[in-house]
C-alpha cells in the first residue's frame, strides 16, 4: 500500500494507538466530537484524504450522548441543531453521514466499535475539551484498527510547542516570533470533493442495531435530561455560525474596541460556534483578512509581546484577534499540557498563597450556590449579568469577569467560590465546559495575572474588581434597563 499523500500539515496528525490500517475494509470513519462542521476542518479533510487514497466511501460519525455532566435542554438543542445542519450539509456530498441520539442511558455503547469493526482507518477529533480527551483515549484501545487524532483547535498547532504559558504576554511573544510559519498551512477548500460513492446497504446492520430519529431540536423534551435549564432561542450549527461570522465583521468589528461597554453590543458572539467546533479559527480569520484587505505579509517582524501593532489590521481588528489567537489558545495549550487543569490547585502559588491567607477574613456578604443561582445578591450587576448567563446561555464578556470577582468576595472561601464559578458557567453557559472558561475563572483567581497592590481582605494580592467602579466606567444603563424589563428575568 502507498503511503498516503495528506494535504493535512503532519504536526496536526497523531496516532491514538499502534493499530494497522485494516486492509479488508469497507469505509473510512470520522468521528465528529469536537469539530461539527463540513468545512474548513482539518480532521474532515484527513479522513477525506484516508478513503481517496484507498478508493473507500466516507462515514462520519455524529453522535450525542446523554450521560456527560450538565445535559440538558440548553446544550442538546443546540447540538442538535448543529448536527441536522450538517446532515443537509453532507446530504449534496459521497458523505455516508451516520447520525445516533442516544435516547436512553448507555444505549449507545459499542456504537464506535461496531463502526470502526468494518473501518480501515478511524479519524478522531484531537481536542483538550471537557470529557473529550479521555473518552477518545478509552475508544483507541478498543477500535482494533489504527485511530489517528487530528488537531484543528487553534491558529498555532497545539505540537508545535509544548511549552506551557504562564501569562498572556509570554505566548503572545511565541506567536510573534513562530505563527507565520503556520498561517499559510490553511484546510483545503473541497474537502468533500471526488469521495468513493457508497452503496445503499453500506451501514445497514448498524442502523437497525441502533436507530435514531432525525436531529431536531424537538427531541430534548422526550429525552432524559435536565429540563430545567432550557434552550435558548440561538440556533447551533455551522450555517448559523457562518452567518453571525459574517454579520459580525460587517456591523460590528469597527466598534470592537467598545467591548467593555454592554450597551455597545460590539462583542462577535462567536464563542459558542467556537466552542462546540461550528466554525473555526481559520474561518475566522479569513473573515478578518477579507474585511481588512489583509496578508500574512503585513504582520510586522517585531515580537516584543506587545497586543498592539503587530498583526497588521486595523485596532479594532487587532483586538478581537488577540483575543481569538492569543487568549483563546493560551487556554487550549494550558488544557492540552497542564495535569488536572481546571483544578484549584492548577492556580499559580503565590495566588493559592495569598487566598489561604485571607481566607478566613470576614465577608460582608456570604451566598450560598442557591442564591447565587437564583441572582439573589443586592448587586443590581451582578444578578444582571447571572440572570442574563441563566436564561441565554450567555453573559456580557467583561461583566463575566465581574460576575467571577464578586462570587470570590462572597463565597465563604476560595476553593467554594471556585467550585461555583465552574458550576454555573458550565451549566448554564453555551460556551462553558471549555479551556477558555478555565482560563477565565482561574483568571479570576490570579492565573495569567501578576500580584496586585494593596493587599485587601479577601482577594489579598489577587486582582479586585468592584461593581462601583463598574458602573462607572461602562455604559450600562440600557443593558440594567434590559434586565429590569425582565429581558433577562427568570
Amino acid at each position: 500500500m502507498n503511503e498516503l499523500q495528506s494535504s493535512v500539515p503532519d504536526v496536526r496528525v497523531r496516532a491514538l494507538n499502534d493499530q494497522p490500517v485494516r486492509s479488508d475494509a469497507a469505509y473510512v470513519l470520522y468521528w465528529s466530537t469536537a469539530y461539527r462542521r463540513a468545512e474548513s476542518n482539518f480532521a474532515l479533510e484527513r479522513a477525506a484524504d484516508w478513503a481517496r487514497h484507498l478508493g473507500l466511501p466516507l462515514v462520519v460519525l455524529s453522535a450525542l450522548r446523554l450521560d456527560y455532566r450538565w445535559a440538558s435542554d440548553r446544550l442538546h438543542a443546540f447540538l442538535l441543531d448543529g448536527i441536522a445542519d450538517l446532515e443537509r450539509q453532507y446530504a449534496s456530498s459521497n458523505v455516508v453521514h451516520f447520525v445516533y441520539v442516544e435516547s436512553k442511558k448507555d444505549a449507545g455503547k459499542g456504537l464506535l466499535t461496531a463502526l470502526a469493526g468494518d473501518a480501515a482507518v478511524v479519524i478522531a477529533d484531537d481536542a483538550p475539551v471537557f470529557f473529550l480527551p479521555a473518552m477518545t483515549a478509552v475508544a483507541a484501545t478498543r477500535v482494533g484498527v489504527l485511530m489517528e487524532g487530528v488537531d484543528h483547535n487553534g491558529l498555532l498547532p497545539l505540537r508545535a510547542t509544548d511549552r506551557v504559558f504562564l501569562r498572556a504576554y509570554d505566548l503572545r511573544r511565541y506567536l510573534q516570533r513562530h505563527l507565520p510559519v503556520y498561517l499559510d498551512d490553511t484546510p483545503s477548500v473541497g474537502t468533500l470533493e471526488d469521495l468513493p460513492r457508497p452503496t445503499s446497504s453500506l451501514l445497514v446492520g448498524v442502523q437497525t442495531r441502533w436507530p435514531s430519529p432525525a436531529p431536531s431540536r424537538s427531541l430534548v423534551r422526550s429525552l432524559p435530561l435536565d429540563h430545567s435549564v432550557a434552550a435558548t432561542p440561538l440556533i447551533g450549527g455551522p450555517s448559523a455560525g457562518s452567518a453571525l461570522l459574517a454579520q459580525f465583521v460587517a456591523e460590528r468589528l469597527d466598534r470592537y474596541e467598545d467591548r467593555n461597554h454592554p450597551d455597545e453590543e460590539a462583542t462577535s458572539g462567536l464563542s459558542p460556534y467556537l466552542h462546540f467546533g461550528n466554525v473555526s479559527p481559520h474561518q475566522v480569520l479569513a473573515a478578518i483578512a477579507a474585511s481588512e484587505n489583509w496578508s500574512p505579509d503585513l504582520i510586522s517582524e517585531k515580537a516584543d509581546g506587545g497586543r498592539k501593532g503587530w498583526w497588521g489590521v486595523s485596532a479594532a481588528a487587532e483586538g478581537f484577534l488577540d483575543q481569538l489567537v492569543t487568549w483563546r489558545e493560551l487556554g487550549y495549550r494550558s488544557a492540552a499540557y497542564v495535569s488536572e487543569n481546571a483544578e484549584f490547585e492548577a492556580l499559580p502559588g503565590w495566588a493559592l498563597q495569598t487566598l489561604a491567607d485571607h481566607a478566613s477574613d470576614p465577608r460582608e456578604y456570604i451566598y450560598t450556590l442557591e442564591q447565587f443561582d437564583a441572582a439573589e445578591t443586592h448587586d443590581e450587576i451582578w444578578n444582571a449579568a447571572q440572570r442574563q448567563l441563566r436564561n441565554e446561555g450567555l453573559i456580557h464578556n467583561y461583566l463575566r469577569m465581574l460576575w467571577g470577582k464578586k462570587i470570590l468576595e462572597w463565597a465563604r472561601s476560595p476553593r467554594e467560590a471556585h467550585d461555583i464559578m465552574f458550576e454555573l458557567n458550565d451549566r448554564y453557559a453555551l460556551d462553558g465546559r471549555d479551556p477558555n472558561s478555565v482560563s477565565g475563572i482561574h483568571w479570576v483567581m490570579g492565573r495569567y495575572d501578576r500580584p496586585w497592590g494593596p493587599e485587601r481582605a479577601v482577594f489579598g494580592k489577587v486582582r479586585y474588581m468592584s461593581s462601583e467602579a463598574t458602573r462607572r466606567k461602562l455604559r450600562m444603563k440600557r443593558y440594567l434597563a434590559a434586565d429590569q424589563g425582565e429581558m433577562f428575568s427568570t
